[in-house]
């Protein structure tokens, strides 16, 4: 008997703590729907970044492309990011890859332009940016590639993380 009233109060206190949790928005960012979905507090939500402003990172990145310095766009990437390129069979898992790779890939002077952009904010320090894009290199030759950029907001600023390119299957 006494085992049993045990195990009701570890449940009644687990259970007063998620209910505290989520009515008294203290630790927990989020609480489960009634379709068992995550759902973000008000704050959070407020915290979101906007899809413009995901979408932006692009922009910037292939501003960096335009300069034609492999450091600059090199600096787009988070400390620790991956990146599996477009033109290389190689992945690149630090900064040193990721400037070699860019070494090679700028001697083309590519532009980026995107096709097709699917954005999901993860939550308001992560964001992911899916679809497709097209290179257009200084000889008139183009190149069309799938994308996925995972970013990450790391001390205020918006880094790479994770990014895939392949050239498109069909063409």
């Amino acid at each position: 008997m006494l085992k049993a009233q045990h195990g009701r109060i570890r449940v009644l206190a687990a259970s007063t703590l998620v209910i505290g949790l989520v009515l008294g928005g203290g630790a927990a960012a989020s609480a489960t729907g009634t379709d068992g979905a995550a759902t973000l507090s008000a704050a959070s939500v407020r915290d979101l970044p906007s899809k413009q402003e995901i979408a932006a990172q692009f922009t910037a990145w292939d501003a960096a492309i335009a300069t034609g310095n492999s450091q600059i766009v090199a600096n787009r990437y988070g400390h620790g990011a991956v990146l599996l390129p477009t033109l290389s069979n190689r992945v690149r898992t630090d900064r040193a890859g990721i400037v070699d790779y860019f070494n090679h890939f700028l001697e083309n002077k590519p532009r980026g332009r995107i096709l097709q952009s699917i954005i999901t904010i993860q939550g308001p320090h992560s964001a992911v940016d899916t679809g497709t894009y097209r290179f257009t290199f200084a000889n008139g030759s183009t190149t069309d590639a799938r994308y996925t950029f995972v970013y990450e907001k790391r001390n205020g600023h918006w880094v790479i993380i994770n990014h895939h390119s392949s050239k498109m299957p069909e063409g």
